[in-house]
């Protein structure tokens, strides 16, 4: 269950942390923060990030061996990219239309997807 409960917040996690880092230009592309000044749009950004290290810290908490979960440090970093880059995949081609999907970057996703498998190798 361990497990299960990292991944979920893992990936609640990195929703939070998208909108932190990619959703001012969304807003900017909008126009709603095309005239804030830099400082606001980090605090924005700060004021969602603050959700997302409230699952994050969580899920390396539960999900850390020495803690009693079931994985060693570089395997949650691991999983926690692959789950960043499928969430941002997401996030990108639903909320910027001109973002697309080519070749080269679901060769990249495999190769994301590899380093879990590699990381997991004994």
């Amino acid at each position: 269950m361990k497990a299960i409960y990292t991944i979920l917040l893992l990936c609640v996690s990195n929703i939070f942390m998208t909108f932190a880092w990619y959703g001012h230009l969304k807003l900017q592309e909008t126009k709603i923060s095309e005239n804030w000044p830099l400082w606001a749009v980090i605090l924005f950004s700060w004021s969602i990030a603050l959700f997302e290290y409230s699952f994050q810290v969580p899920a390396n908490r539960i999900g850390f061996i020495e803690n009693g979960g079931p994985f060693t440090l570089m395997q949650l970093k691991v999983i926690q990219e692959v789950i960043t880059l499928i969430i941002f995949t997401v996030f990108a081609t639903v909320m910027f239309k001109g973002e697309a999907l080519h070749w080269n970057h679901i060769a990249a996703f495999i190769c994301l997807v590899l380093a879990v498998y590699f990381v997991f190798m004994k």
